[in-house]
Parts: structure tokens; sequence; C-alpha cells
């Protein structure tokens, strides 16, 4: 690691971007297995988790390009948990509110993650 660069698992940023990556993991499956699902005993709406996961390991690990990409990745799970908000169930409503903070989380700390390693390289 460069001596300019601060250490990836030492900053807000990065911190909040797996954490709320985790929670947003954690969140779209328990709503679409147990919490909410759209049919008893569960729904294939579960697979939407998988995209999620590939960037998991970049996160982890403090990749600037991963984090550049991921934050659009989350975008449509933004828009999804909008669009559920709407829903008529109240654990649905509940489950798509937390996936709602969890998206706009994980988006902001990749947007403030990627300006920290810039600012530190020296290319802002």
């Amino acid at each position: 690691m460069d001596a300019q660069q601060p250490a990836a698992g030492k900053s807000r940023p990065h911190k909040l971007a797996v954490g709320s990556l985790l929670a947003l993991i954690f969140i779209s499956l328990a709503w679409e297995l147990w919490l909410a699902p759209l049919r008893p005993g569960g729904s294939w709406l579960a697979v939407k988790t998988l995209p999620l996961c590939l960037p998991l390991a970049g996160i982890l690990k403090g990749r600037v390009y991963t984090f550049q990409y991921s934050s659009l990745l989350v975008l449509p799970y933004f828009a999804e948990a909008v669009v559920r908000l709407f829903d008529a169930s109240a654990a649905s409503r509940a489950c798509a509110g937390a996936a709602l903070l969890c998206s706009a989380a994980f988006f902001v700390a990749c947007l403030a993650y990627v300006k920290q390693q810039r600012k530190a390289v020296g290319n802002v």
C-alpha cells in the first residue's frame, strides 16, 4: 500500500460501505425468504441477492474500481425499495424501508470512499 494512501479498513466510508452492503444482502435474503415473501414459503426473488455478493470481496479489500462499479450496481435495489414502499403488507414496507436506507448508505459511502482515495493520491 502506498504511504500516502490511508488504510482501507480504517476509513469511515469503507466501514459504512461494508456494513451497509452486508446489511442489504441480509435484508434482501430475509425479505424474500422469511419476512415478507411474495409466495408463502419463500420466493425465487431471493436470487436477486446474488449480484450484491459479486463486489463483496473487492469492497472488503478496499479496491477503488469495485467501489465505482458497485455504486451503480446498487441503484436498482434502491429503486425496488422505493416502489415496494407502497406495498400492502406492513412487513414488506418495513423491509423496503430498511433496504432503502442500506442502499442509500452504501451509495453515499462508495462515493465518499472514491473521493477520499482520489484525494489521497492527488487526482482531485
